[in-house]
């Protein structure tokens, strides 16, 4: 991961760890301050804070209002990842602080894993995996899973990472349903678009979340919509954890008002439910939507170009406020 950008050396404060070749990167261009290895942070503040100019982080990780009134000389949020909503924008604003993240590079591979959690789910492959490993198959016959091909897919969320999940999934000649807060201008008129959610669940049968997270989608998903999704639904998350009721997801599991899930995130990641570790219709993955060598450099080096161009010109690529 490299940049053609050269940027004045500057103090950042690195609130978790991320990629190692991006940390020798920032590390070669930067002074960079390891705030989650430091074994004392107000320690760290008391030295560095007056002198840090940007917080690298990410969407695991996020900075807190504290964090941000903490640093007097604080100009940028530097997030890698898409999602901000562990950022706290509003108390950033307040300080003229902006804030980057890294979209667009990771929507294919981010649709390309809602996809493998539709098939995953319902044609139960996870479980088969399981199955062949502990030796059964010789001794026992493997059930039926449910196909997907042709049935309804609604999509929550027809932003740039909904549109891709919709151009996958009408190759298994799924029709597609979706819900935003106003019709996207730019879908194809075959697209149906549902005023609400709890509209776009009564006629899915596999319920596709891809909103932001934050106080706007908390439990946007909740007992109410999975009941009208109903138990031959299936519910696909790769958006955030909060924006599924994460005790109503397990009630409609339990109980079998849903048919099963395939989650890539959760609500208090990365702990998850243990109840849903004996559910062989819940596929779990730990949050890898975007995990894989060619997006996370992406991701990489448009944090590096947001990072080089503020500090090298006051300019940046991706600035969300």
């Amino acid at each position: 991961m490299t940049s053609t950008l050269t940027a004045p050396a500057a103090d950042l404060l690195m609130v978790g760890p991320l990629l190692p070749e991006l940390t020798a990167d920032l590390e070669s261009r930067y002074r960079v301050h390891r705030w989650w290895e430091s074994p004392d942070q107000a320690a760290l503040l008391r030295e560095h804070g007056p002198t840090i100019r940007g917080i690298a982080t990410s969407g695991r990780f996020g900075a807190p209002r504290s964090l941000i009134d903490a640093l007097p000389a604080l100009e940028g949020v530097f997030s890698f990842g898409v999602g901000y909503d562990t950022i706290d924008v509003a108390a950033a604003q307040a300080r003229n602080v902006l804030v980057t993240n890294t979209p667009g590079v990771l929507d294919a591979c981010v649709a390309d894993t809602a996809l493998a959690l539709m098939l995953a789910a319902p044609r139960r492959l996870a479980e088969a995996d399981r199955f062949v490993r502990a030796g059964r198959w010789p001794q026992e016959g493997f059930g039926l899973g449910t196909r997907m091909s042709g049935k309804r897919c609604g999509i929550v969320g027809l932003g740039n990472i909904g549109l891709q999940i919709a151009r996958r999934a009408e190759a298994f000649d799924m029709p597609i349903l979706y819900t935003s807060r106003k019709p996207r201008a730019d879908a194809p008129a075959r697209y149906q678009y549902c005023a609400n959610v709890l509209e776009l669940a009564a006629q899915s049968d596999f319920l596709v979340l891809a909103v932001p997270g934050g106080a706007a989608t908390r439990h946007l998903v909740n007992a109410a919509v999975l009941d009208a999704l109903g138990p031959q639904g299936w519910l696909i998350n790769i958006a955030r954890g909060s924006v599924v009721d994460e005790t109503a997801l397990l009630a409609a599991l339990r109980d079998g008002r849903i048919a099963g899930a395939g989650l890539d995130v959760f609500e208090h990641e990365p702990a998850t439910p243990p109840a849903l570790n004996g559910m062989d219709n819940v596929v779990m993955l730990p949050h890898i939507a975007s995990g894989t060598h060619e997006t996370r450099r992406a991701m990489a080096d448009l944090m590096l170009a947001n990072l080089d161009g503020w500090f090298r010109n006051g300019t940046t690529v991706t600035r969300v406020v």
